[in-house]
């Protein structure tokens, strides 16, 4: 059986050894784990690949700074990774390093072959370098000050003798294959931006270095050492092992279902890549996608702002299944993300602790006082039952499209909204009445109850194992039930497969609630200077606490954001209140960007009578706060001085 099934080839940037992984490296191999964990689940033969590029300058000088082998400088800091990944209960099934003796021979093939094939060619090469990341820059596209354009730090003259790859004679087939695969390049907005800089003009890429030694040498010339995009990129390939024997892995899993990488390196997976595996004449990859940053406090991750978070000490706080499951659930894939300890607390404590966690602990506490711990298959009885029964397999069918789609988080809110219509469901059948009733058909309604109940949860465990891979065997061990490891999909799809006679067998809470820590702020260390306030307008007149009262504030979080077509300064929101989800139009065009809004979290005016503007119906009203300067927030208010309006 084995045999029959579909393969789905998945992977991970390979990360830098530089340094200890921080909770960005921890979101996007997250991601990758329950995409393979989701494909396992549907029943395809998976490959999950992940790994470590060790070779290059930064690499050899780190190493030397601190008087050891570059191989024992990385090996410490990889051997750190895979404790990382075991945290993390990530799945890969292979780990490849760049210093491994079968990438090695690969990478020599691949490079050897494109040589002889003349799409490699030996010059002399003189301009700026990015020893952090291992670019070459031209004098045109250099930031301020002879800084590199992708990171900022400054650049060094270089002049060497190198090989180079023949990047540009690949660019019309490149367009051609964009242009016939339009899903190649996810998300859109990054194919845009790719397509663009391929028309702009490739010049031909380095591909060896003759500076420093720490890397693959170039067999026909072993002066050089294979610089590092020829190097570190064939890894997807070199993992599968094609020339050994008969090339059995390469011929199952290639071409790769999906290379999953950030947004700063898109680039480098999307145009040489593919003309990489185009002069190879190699299959492409079926898909890049480049998710976006993690922000911490509404601030990139920097090592000079001392604001990267180490995941480890959130794992061993909080636990993986917590960390996991905010990430996945919270930041909406292609977008950046933003990570706050206060509101990572506040929601595991809502979804993992009081949503999933009271489900499980209220039904296992009544099935064994009710029932003596034992489950009685029961069918639908009323319109309850009917509802309930209906949903969980809408549930499914809506989780596994959102999941093929690969949005994560909306996949993880069905989940929790059947989650949230069972925890109704026990106040609204109140079994606690039922249990006091001789009636018999209360008692009937009673078992019914319990088993639509503990059916509900033996489906979310299957369906929410990709994402909290630690709880959800828990949850089907109190349902129970053995053998875990074999559920699958389907097994969620079927209404009713609980056996009569099960008996639960109640356990610890699988997530405690945890403390809210609280902001810190940082104490002024000079005199406050003084402001100007002469601008700043005066207060109205005040209002009855019977008026403010009117007034139906929420949290809302934003789904999707665009712009107003004809119109300067509209925006068009999508808003989740919770309950449903709004439209909205706010005049803040100048001040944001559409993409960079979805996924936010705003206050919104929910009772403002619905107006339209340019065709379109607005339902309320998204505050924001502007000063007397013509600054405007939505979403940070904490950058606008005291004074500032609320509009």
């Amino acid at each position: 059986m084995g045999d029959t099934k579909k393969t789905y080839y998945i992977t991970t940037p390979i990360y830098y050894p530089s340094a200890k992984l921080h909770i960005g490296h921890t979101y996007c191999t997250s991601v990758a784990d329950t995409i393979a964990r989701f494909k396992r689940l549907a029943g395809y033969d998976v490959r999950f690949l992940t790994g470590s590029d060790e070779h290059g300058q930064k690499i050899q000088r780190a190493a030397e700074a601190q008087g050891i082998t570059p191989l024992e400088y990385t090996t410490n800091i990889v051997n750190g990774f895979k404790a990382l990944w075991e945290k993390m209960h990530i799945s890969n099934d292979d780990f490849i390093r760049t210093t491994d003796e079968r990438h090695e021979k690969v990478v020599q093939e691949l490079f050897t072959k494109a040589y002889e094939k003349g799409d490699i060619y030996k010059a002399e090469y003189e301009g700026w370098y990015c020893t952090p990341d291992e670019t070459f820059w031209t004098e045109q596209k250099l930031g301020p000050n002879h800084t590199c354009p992708d990171c900022g730090r400054p650049v060094e003259r270089v002049k060497e003798e190198s090989y180079f790859f023949k990047l540009g004679k690949y660019t019309d087939q490149w367009l051609k294959f964009i242009e016939e695969n339009p899903d190649f390049i996810q998300p859109e907005s990054r194919r845009n931006e790719m397509i663009q800089f391929v028309k702009q003009g490739l010049e031909d890429l380095a591909v060896s270095r003759t500076s420093f030694d720490w890397g693959i040498k170039v067999p026909f010339d072993p002066k050089h050492v294979v610089y590092v995009w020829f190097d570190a990129l064939v890894n997807y390939i070199s993992a599968l092992s094609p020339f050994d024997g008969d090339g059995e892995l390469y011929k199952k899993y290639w071409p790769a279902d999906l290379h999953l990488v950030g947004k700063e390196i898109v680039r480098f997976h999307t145009i040489i890549w593919p003309m990489m595996l185009m002069s190879l004449e190699l299959p492409l990859p079926k898909k890049v996608f480049g998710h976006g940053w993690m922000i911490v406090d509404g601030t990139k991750m920097s090592k000079s702002l001392g604001n990267v978070i180490d995941p480890i000490p959130l794992i061993d706080t909080y636990g993986a299944d917590s960390l996991r499951y905010y990430l996945l659930s919270e930041i909406t894939l292609g977008n950046d993300g933003n990570f706050t300890l206060p509101n990572f607390v506040t929601k595991i404590n809502a979804d993992l602790s009081n949503d999933l966690g009271n489900l499980l602990n209220r039904t296992i506490a009544m099935i064994e006082k009710y029932h003596g711990g034992v489950i009685t298959k029961c069918d639908d009885m009323d319109d309850l039952d009917r509802d309930v029964s209906a949903l969980a397999v809408q549930t499914v069918k809506d989780f596994e499209a959102s999941m093929e789609n690969m949005e994560l988080n909306k996949a993880i809110k069905s989940v929790w909204a059947f989650i949230g219509r069972m925890n109704k469901y026990i106040d609204e059948t109140m079994p606690w009445v039922l249990a006091k009733s001789e009636d018999a058909n209360d008692k009937a309604r009673l078992q019914s109850t319990m088993y639509h109940l503990a059916e509900a949860l033996r489906i979310i465990a299957i369906l929410v194992s990709p994402v909290i891979p630690v709880g959800a065997p828990k949850i089907w061990d109190q349902l129970g039930l053995v053998g875990f490891g074999e559920a699958t999909l389907e097994d969620a799809k079927t209404w009713g497969a609980l056996p009569t006679g099960t008996k639960v067998v109640k356990g610890e809470p699988i997530y405690p609630r945890f403390e809210i820590p609280e902001m810190v702020e940082a104490t002024p260390t000079e005199a406050k200077e003084a402001v100007d306030t002469s601008n700043i307008p005066p207060l109205k007149e005040n209002i009855t606490y019977d008026d403010f009262e009117k007034l139906d504030l929420r949290v809302a979080k934003v789904v999707s954001c665009e712009k107003v077509p004809k119109s300067k300064k509209l925006l068009k929101f999508v808003l989740d209140i919770g309950i449903e989800e709004r439209t909205v139009l706010s005049g803040i065009s100048q001040y944001y960007e559409p993409e960079a809004m979805v996924g936010k979290k705003v206050i919104y005016l929910s009772n403002l009578a619905p107006k339209k503007m340019m065709g379109i119906e607005s339902y309320g009203m998204i505050l924001s706060a502007s000063d007397w300067e013509e600054h405007l927030e939505v979403t940070n208010i904490e950058s606008l001085p005291a004074g500032s309006v609320v509009k």
